[in-house]
């Protein structure tokens, strides 16, 4: 089992700054991630959320660049983990071998009942030892989404990690990324305003060139939220008016 302690060092990314083909996608942009605190960031496609991911996790694309400090005064290196939006599963390893990849890479003893278990609440233990090849495209997802959580870090960055799943898979595993995570630092990218009203504990819209960021209200209740709740209801209109605003700029 994950542990449950909070997080207890916030994150500030400052002075982002990057240009791409003669316009700034990013000047001084600025966010603070919470300690133990589930953020969403939804904004238009091209705004540059995998961008603000990358320049956290420090793969920024050439030129860009930024300020990534723990308040705690200690480097975020190796107690981060990254969920890109590729599954990037090795394929020449099996569904379990991925899982194992990081304890292998570390040369750490290799914790074969907690890659069971991991395996077993995202529903793949029957196809532990198939390759990727042999997975559809939202078991790979899944798959990717168990060797995330393997890797057991205090701080996860998140991009769209359940955009290749149908809808009941994607509500199932919300419920198990909320519960799983509780009191880490997240940072989820997702296009879907259900996803965050349900995930978020904060909630940030990214729009404009160079692109700004805008929080707005959460629903009531702890995560994962009920969709069915009133107030999740009544949140999701604002909040795809929102984004439509931010995609009709992004694309007059």
């Amino acid at each position: 089992m994950d542990r449950r302690s909070t997080t207890s060092f916030s994150i500030e990314i400052a002075a982002a700054r990057l240009s791409f083909s003669g316009q700034e996608l990013f000047h001084d942009l600025a966010l603070t991630l919470a300690g133990g605190v589930f953020t969403c960031l939804l904004g238009p496609s091209g705004v540059g959320k995998t961008t603000l991911l990358r320049l956290i996790v420090g793969l920024a694309p050439k030129g860009a660049t930024a300020r990534v400090r723990c308040s705690d005064g200690e480097p975020l290196e190796g107690r981060l983990a990254y969920m890109a939006q590729q599954d990037l599963l090795l394929p020449w390893l099996s569904v379990r071998e991925n899982l194992l990849l990081g304890s292998r890479l570390r040369r750490a003893p290799p914790d074969f009942e907690r890659a069971h278990a991991l395996l077993e609440s995202v529903g793949l233990e029957r196809q532990a030892g198939e390759r990727p090849a042999t997975l559809s495209g939202g078991m790979r997802q899944r798959a990717a989404l168990a060797r995330t959580l393997m890797e057991n870090r205090p701080v996860l960055l998140m991009d769209e990690p359940f955009a290749a799943l149908d809808a009941i898979t994607r509500h199932r595993l919300q419920t198990l990324a909320a519960r799983r995570l509780a009191g880490r630092t997240i940072l989820l990218v997702t296009h879907d305003p259900m996803e965050a009203l349900r995930l978020g504990e904060r909630i940030i819209v990214m729009s404009g060139r160079p692109a700004s960021l805008d929080e707005v209200p959460v629903p009531p209740g702890a995560i994962p939220r009920d969709p069915t709740d009133p107030a999740v209801r009544d949140g999701h209109g604002p909040l795809l008016h929102q984004l439509e605003r931010a995609d009709r700029e992004a694309t007059g």
